[in-house]
């Protein structure tokens, strides 16, 4: 059956391609998908394949029933873009003034649209359900997924599974990771309120600029004294902003960070840590302070047998030369809510692009990929859903018998 698929997904690489830049040129950010889902849900329609959309906002929902019965397994792909000026000098560059693809998120929407085309082709054949669920908003907390579950999307689903195009890593690698894979992403405000005056007069002042540098280094302390070595943790500091004349000593001062861990333990402990040392920081100025914590998506903990049976798939697959296990990146994934009400993974397919001269991360205004994983993302998915079905017969009988 895998190879029947292959085939197949290989006749179409071309328009999958097509898609994937379709979709490039005409990028829309976190919640406001509108034109996209509909584009999406067109494409289900055209096909026959049922298919809901507005789930949860405006998320699609396509199913695929075979004519067998068995498991239900769920494929993800979110499709929001980023507020981002394409600098690319690409054919296919964004049409839109300052948004932009720039995390492949356009990629995973075309590896999944025509891998649902070559499953509805061969449904005669298929055993069980495929649920293609395409997200909005995986870009901006608190995404999609939450409210797609709520209205539904996992409803019956007995594993799901999910890819990323990553473009760090060169095409033909899949990397995957038992347990905890991506962190949980927090972010921090605190405003510091002082007294502003002359700055020659610091006497007369609580010097808000001040306060806050001690507070930026004394938050260092948190990762290196606070939490257990064997835990991963990372707290930042992203912005400081106290916008004054240069000589006049500020009022008020602001700083936004980020906090990133596995741990839900640690995650809650770095967050109390955080008020104490600000309410010390400041009570230490004599100034006032206002602290919140936005806890953003937990942190992506893959199943281990789903992870297993992936890693074992993967490297029977030809254009996969490396599937290894890595070490866990501090990026967040709200694919992390699948995680939690049903069993699957999530892995990174690499995408790196090929004959450029510098290789451009995600998030970055040139940020591109190597269209070729999208056939490699799609085969592998394809053939984690296909073969579930006696993946786990096996395993669960093998259980019986111990």
């Amino acid at each position: 059956m895998s190879e029947s698929l292959f085939k197949k997904l290989e006749s179409y690489y071309d328009e999958m391609v097509s898609i994937r830049r379709y979709l490039h040129q005409n990028p829309e950010v976190s919640f406001k998908e509108e034109k996209t889902a509909h584009y999406i849900k067109t494409f289900y329609e055209n096909l026959g394949i049922e298919v809901r959309s507005h789930v949860g906002g405006n998320g699609v929902v396509a199913r695929i029933h075979g004519s067998k019965p068995g498991k239900t397994i769920a494929l993800r792909a979110d499709f929001d873009a980023l507020p981002i000026q394409d600098e690319k000098d690409v054919p296919y560059k964004s049409l839109v003034p300052g948004v932009m693809h720039a995390c492949g998120h356009d990629g995973h929407t075309a590896t999944l649209l025509v891998l649902a085309k070559a499953l509805n082709e061969l449904r005669d054949e298929l055993e069980g359900t495929y649920v293609m669920i395409h997200q909005h908003a995986e870009e901006y907390a608190p995404g999609g997924a939450i409210s797609m579950i709520k209205d539904g999307c996992l409803e019956g689903v007995d594993a799901i599974f999910g890819t990323h195009l990553w473009a760090s890593e060169p095409t033909g690698k899949i990397q995957y990771r038992i347990g905890p894979f991506m962190a949980a992403a927090d972010r921090f405000e605190v405003t510091i309120q002082g007294k502003g005056g002359h700055g020659a007069q610091p006497h007369k002042t609580k010097d808000a600029i001040v306060t806050a540098s001690q507070l930026v280094v004394n938050l260092q302390q948190i990762v290196s004294r606070k939490v257990n070595p064997i835990d991963s943790a990372v707290v930042t500091v992203g912005s400081f902003v106290a916008d004054n004349a240069f000589n006049v000593i500020a009022d008020r001062a602001k700083l936004i960070g980020t906090v990133r861990t596995f741990n839900e333990d640690v995650r809650t402990n770095i967050e109390e840590e955080i008020e104490r040392i600000v309410k010390g920081t400041c009570y230490t100025a004599d100034s006032d302070y206002e602290y919140q914590f936005h806890r953003g998506y937990p942190a992506v903990v893959n199943h281990k047998r789903e992870t297993e049976y992936l890693a074992e798939l993967a490297g029977k697959i030809d254009e996969v030369r490396w599937a290894e296990e890595t070490d866990p990146e501090m990026g967040g994934e709200d694919f992390a809510y699948y995680l939690q009400h049903v069993k699957g993974t999530f892995f990174f397919t690499g995408a790196r692009p090929k004959n450029t001269s510098e290789n451009y991360p995600h998030h970055h205004p040139k940020f591109d990929i190597d269209e070729k994983a999208m056939l490699i993302a799609a085969k592998t998915l394809g053939a984690a859903a296909l073969n579930y079905h006696s993946y786990q017969e096996s395993k669960d009988s093998v259980e019986v018998g111990k």
